[in-house]
């Protein structure tokens, strides 16, 4: 997994490439939510990303959880195939914020 963060205002996106996998996931925790303790807006884009497990999903909803936690918000941007299908399986799509 590789990333690269831009900011615009209040609103931080996280560009996130290659798997997301139990190997990498602490990382994506450690990447994400201090932007969501900054109380910035997330937007966590998925384009890149070829491939992301359950420990994966587990991170965009431990995310989500704390945003909503800190009254600001995490939506999950361009979102790969092969990643919405895992989401669409798990029916996270109703929990979620899919822009």
């Amino acid at each position: 997994m590789s990333y690269k963060i831009t900011e615009e205002g209040n609103i931080a996106t996280v560009h996130l490439n290659g798997e997301i996998d139990m190997d990498v996931t602490e990382k994506a925790k450690e990447i994400i939510f201090p932007l969501i303790e900054a109380k910035k807006e997330v937007h966590i884009n998925l384009s890149a990303v070829e491939y992301m497990d359950s420990s994966g999903i587990s991170v965009l909803i431990e995310s989500h959880q704390k945003a909503n936690e800190l009254e600001t918000k995490v939506i999950l941007k361009d979102i790969s195939k092969s990643v919405l299908k895992v989401i669409m399986m798990a029916k996270l799509e109703q929990i979620l914020n899919l822009g």
